[in-house]
């Protein structure tokens, strides 16, 4: 979730100056939406670290903070979604930095000390230094609790053991906050401590990208092998991991949401051309459901904005997760359906190279499969909203 001020006393012609100055800066940069060296190209990696460089240069890294003094700027609740709208509609390239930015640095702003936010807010500010997530286990996913990656204090030192999975830009990272049992015998929630680590630790950590059935490998498996971490890079007390994780989990939806749905937004304009091209449009079953995507995306949109200031209410981000997460689904259906026969055979012409070939509505059908499973899945949403918001009784484990 952003920290900014959400400032009681509304400034329309600040806001208005805000937008005007983001639309320059990005327009000075990309140019308007089409294939320029900035957009889109997750295989470029020298390009992508560039544009956060850039972007940090500019100042637009961490305007979501409750203070600059990082290279950043600060913004309002309403700016901030005034940069997310900007950004997006100027089709910007994916982030490298999110996970620093939107993740582990309102974290450390919430749980760290003052020389762990001097040492690491700075360079994600200035797009120099990138994050990843280290959650996910096999046999401990959405069950987070259930994880056994183990750490053992060596000194001023901690080595981390263990294996995570489903590791989002693993490969690019610098470092990776991790959730670890650092109390031998201990179960559940408890025992677990919350501990910064390079990636850059050759022997100690090893990533293997895992492909998926899109062809590509945005996911890896990441293993440590008495990976080193400084006990000074600890978040919180020892054994007090899972509070601040939980934390971290509440601010992984909010202003974020509102970008992804207007790539949403472009996606279905896109079905909706491809149905009147082809004819699709004129079937009456076709026509309601792209009305009724239409009117979900609108909702999830007012949903978004009316939970943004909303850091105490723990439904929140699991009800943006089971809204957003089918109706991607459903709209990778449709996508396919309006398109017909041709939806099933690959890009011509063939390639020997690569039998594989996806056009972008293949690739995001089939990524769309897991909408509803990665970043916690359907059941375990569900599951948040009946015992932590409604007060039902536990699920027996």
């Amino acid at each position: 979730m952003a920290n900014g001020s959400t400032d009681a006393a509304l400034d329309p012609d600040g806001d208005r100056r805000f937008r005007a100055e983001a639309r320059q800066w990005l327009r000075a940069r990309l140019g308007p939406p089409g294939p320029y060296p900035y957009h889109r190209d997750d295989g470029d990696l020298t390009a992508r670290r560039a544009w956060e460089r850039e972007l940090g240069r500019g100042g637009w890294i961490g305007i979501g903070w409750p203070e600059a003094g990082h290279g950043n700027r600060t913004a309002t609740l309403t700016q901030q979604v005034i940069w997310a709208e900007e950004y997006a509609a100027a089709e910007a390239p994916a982030r490298l930095g999110h996970i620093g930015e939107n993740l582990l640095a309102p974290t450390l702003i919430a749980h760290g000390t003052p020389d762990q936010k001097k040492r690491f807010l700075g360079p994600v500010a200035r797009g120099e230094e990138y994050w990843c997530q280290g959650y996910s286990e096999p046999g401990a996913g959405s069950d987070l609790a259930a994880l056994r990656t183990a750490a053992v204090r060596d000194g001023d030192h901690y080595r981390i053991t263990g294996q995570k999975i489903w590791t989002s830009l693993a490969r690019e990272a610098d470092w990776c906050f991790a959730l670890v049992r650092t109390e031998p015998g201990s179960t559940r929630h408890r025992g677990l401590s919350f501990l910064l680590l390079p990636m850059d630790q050759p022997g100690r950590v090893t990533v293997r990208p895992i492909r998926q059935m899109t062809g590509t490998s945005e996911f890896n498996e990441v293993f440590f092998d008495g990976a080193v971490a400084d006990a000074a890079h600890r978040v919180g007390a020892e054994g007090d991991g899972w509070r601040v994780a939980l934390g971290l989990l509440a601010r992984e939806r909010g202003v974020s949401t509102l970008v992804q749905q207007i790539g949403f937004a472009a996606e279905l304009a896109d079905v909706v051309r491809t149905a009147v091209a082809t004819g699709a449009a004129t079937d009456p079953v076709v026509r309601d459901r792209i009305v009724r995507q239409w009117a979900e995306l609108r909702t999830m949109r007012w949903n978004a904005l009316r939970t943004l200031g909303a850091d105490g209410d723990p439904g929140a981000p699991s009800v943006a997760k089971l809204l957003w997460a089918g109706w991607h689904r459903r709209l990778g259906e449709l996508a396919m359906a309006v398109r017909g026969a041709e939806a099933t055979t690959g890009p011509a012409p063939w390639s020997a190279a690569d039998p594989y070939a996806l056009d972008p509505v293949q690739r995001a059908f089939l990524f769309s499969r897991a909408d509803t499973i990665y970043g916690g899945s359907d059941e375990i949403q569900r599951e948040i909203i009946a015992e932590r918001v409604l007060g039902l009784p536990r699920e027996p484990r």
